[in-house]
């Protein structure tokens, strides 16, 4: 019966055409042909909601088409052919209706999904040739010019170009990119000219994991929706049972018939859902990935939310402030062993280190051994020499005796706002690398709109200096920090917090901090840039690396949640005032099924409110923002 549901809209125009047809036959006093047009809009009507409730049944299931479908045919034995004609025309009208004010709530997505390169140019023996983007191989050089959507993850070999990032980002504001930059996928080159070696393709590229991740996480069903669920499970045979007992206790069998259609549950079925869809695509839209309905409920009830230092409240991209050498080496010797050692690790000071050794000229190789010591440093093998990276703790545990004129040294640059980096070379301190990093701007706001919201503790968990952390606590007035602190450490703190009854959500860099991520009740990738593992592992991910977009989130799940009670709540007080009007006489058939379309016409427009939520009053073309 596939054709039934191809040409429901058809078949929703052909019965409203007969109810048409009715009329002017009623209103002509041609009496046959009015009741043999209802006879007709009912059936054709009638066919795609009954074969619906025969689909449900075959799968235990007791559906809204069940209970439209027995009071249409009691409303046939009765005679009663205009209300049956009637209710079969509202509720494939009411369905048509509530499709299309549906996609709206899906548009965010569908937006995404139309943002997808459809083609690419590559270079083939030097010759520009057009291609299917899903033709496409790693290592494939990619030209893009201005207009153009970009391809593939890929890095920039040649050229300058201005990239709107907005389908990865959420954010409208340009990025220039040039040699050694990385591009995105579904990217837009503004103006510009690059060359891409494609990296990823197809189904891995970060564009196309995003669109994948939010059509899972609108699919994912929150606490509420479970539980209408199991609710609609009962509810509707429960609804046929108590028109029995009507009919019994009444004997008035249009009485029972009328209880059945205005019992349905579809504002209630449907409420919470809508809600769920339209504010996760609000958030694919401002760049915050949120995966799912659950996550959605869980990010509105934090009252804890923990930040990691370097990377989260601060840039993560440090300079190096200072190098001080203390033995033989150096200051570019010190720097050179220390940035190939650093190659083995990750971390953002690590990376820093390297890279102010290439800026200097200096011929980084990797091809180094060793082992990273999460939360600490790193020990390495460098060109014969033993070389321990890190902080006093690495060096009190590998028992390198740190001079007191070094200690005094290193503890002046942290209370500056340096991070102070031990360099010891074949068992001895050779030098210190003082390293430096810029709090966000946004941060101060961000974290103001979060108490706002309902965030009662602000705290920060580093593997810092003290010095450092203490001076960025005070600057953003945060409630806590703890220094020094290493990966097992922080997660330990995450589910100390959780044992006294706190809800809580920590951000970190989806890499040094996964454990503690992994462990509070809302896990948050800060500036993901589309990682694998953060994407992955997060419950929630901010793809602009903005801690503006982590305030978004949590006020639209607040706002998400309270859609859903709104809704909820509607649904129940109209069957309630429905079935009240059925028992005292007031409402009847085709009324009760006009009501209840509309009912479920109101929750969904109530939900599209939240696509938009946060946007810019210049941006809703002047309408003032609703508090949702």
């Amino acid at each position: 019966m596939k054709w039934v549901q191809k040409y429901i809209n058809h078949i929703t125009g052909v019965s409203g055409f007969l109810l048409l047809t009715a009329t002017a036959s009623y209103l002509a006093g041609f009496a046959t042909i009015q009741e043999v047009a209802l006879i007709l809009a009912t059936f054709i009507a009638g066919v795609p909601i009954a074969i619906k409730a025969i689909q449900a049944l075959r799968v235990k299931a007791f559906s809204i088409e069940l209970l439209v479908t027995i009071a249409v045919i009691g409303a046939l034995i009765i005679g009663e052919y205009v209300e049956s004609a009637a209710v079969t025309f509202l509720f494939l009208f009411g369905a048509y209706l509530e499709a299309r004010t549906l996609e709206k709530t899906r548009a965010s997505l569908k937006e995404l999904i139309d943002m997808a390169p459809q083609e690419a140019v590559i270079l083939q023996k030097d010759q520009e040739v057009t291609i299917p983007v899903e033709a496409v191989q790693p290592g494939d050089k990619v030209i893009i010019r201005s207009g153009e959507k970009v391809p593939v993850d890929g890095s920039v070999i040649n050229g300058r170009a201005s990239i709107n990032e907005a389908a990865i980002t959420g954010e409208s504001v340009p990025v220039t990119k040039h040699k050694d930059g990385h591009v995105f996928g579904g990217t837009i080159v503004d103006h510009g000219y690059l060359e891409v070696v494609a990296e990823k393709v197809g189904d891995d590229t970060t564009f196309a994991k995003i669109i994948e991740l939010v059509e899972e996480a609108q699919e994912t069903k929150s606490k509420t929706e479970k539980f209408l669920d199991r609710f609609a499970a009962f509810y509707t045979p429960a609804v046929v049972l108590l028109a029995v007992l009507v009919y019994l206790l009444t004997q008035n069998f249009h009485l029972s018939i009328t209880f059945l259609v205005v019992a349905c549950p579809g504002a209630l079925v449907i409420g919470a859902p809508v809600s769920n869809v339209a504010g996760i695509g609000n958030g694919a839209k401002h760049g915050v990935l949120v995966k799912g309905g659950d996550v959605m409920d869980r990010l509105a009830k934090i009252d804890t939310m923990i930040f990691d230092k370097t990377g989260t409240l601060t840039k993560g991209k440090p300079e190096i402030t200072g190098i001080k050498t203390f033995h033989e080496e150096g200051e570019d010797e010190l720097l050179r062993l220390a940035a190939r050692a650093e190659t083995l690790s990750e971390h953002h000071l690590g990376r820093t280190i390297v890279m102010e050794a290439n800026n200097r000229g200096m011929a980084i190789t990797a091809g180094v051994t060793g082992d990273v010591i999460k939360g600490a440093g790193l020990i390495a093998t460098v060109e014969g020499r033993h070389l321990l990276i890190g902080n006093a703790k690495l060096m009190a545990k590998e028992k390198i005796s740190v001079p007191s004129e070094i200690e005094a040294y290193a503890r002046e640059r942290e209370k500056q706002g340096n991070t102070a980096i031990f360099t010891a070379i074949d068992g001895k301190i050779s030098g210190v690398i003082s390293i430096a990093d810029r709090i966000r701007e946004e941060a101060a706001k961000a974290i103001a709109a979060m108490r706002h919201n309902g965030v009662r503790q602000v705290i920060m968990l580093t593997g810092d200096n003290p010095h450092t952390a203490k001076l960025v606590a005070e600057r953003l007035g945060l409630d806590e920090f703890h220094a020094e602190l290493l990966p097992e450490e922080k997660t330990a703190f995450v589910q100390e917090l959780q044992a006294a009854g706190h809800k809580v959500a920590m951000a970190g860099d989806g890499i040094n901090d996964a454990p503690a991520i992994a462990s509070a009740d809302i896990g948050l990738a800060m500036g993901a840039g589309g990682t694998d593992i953060a994407m992955e592992t997060a419950d929630v991910v901010l793809m602009a690396d903005k801690l503006n977009q982590l305030a978004h989130a949590h006020a639209l799940a607040k706002a998400t949640t309270r859609n859903m009670k709104q809704n909820t709540t509607f649904a129940v007080l109209t069957v309630l005032i429905l079935l009240t009007g059925v028992l005292l006489g007031s409402i009847h058939l085709a009324s009760g099924m006009f009501i209840h379309e509309a009912s479920v016409l109101i929750v969904i427009l109530n939900a599209t409110r939240l696509m938009r939520f946060g946007r810019p009053a210049k941006e809703r073309d002047g309408i003032p923002q609703p508090a949702i």
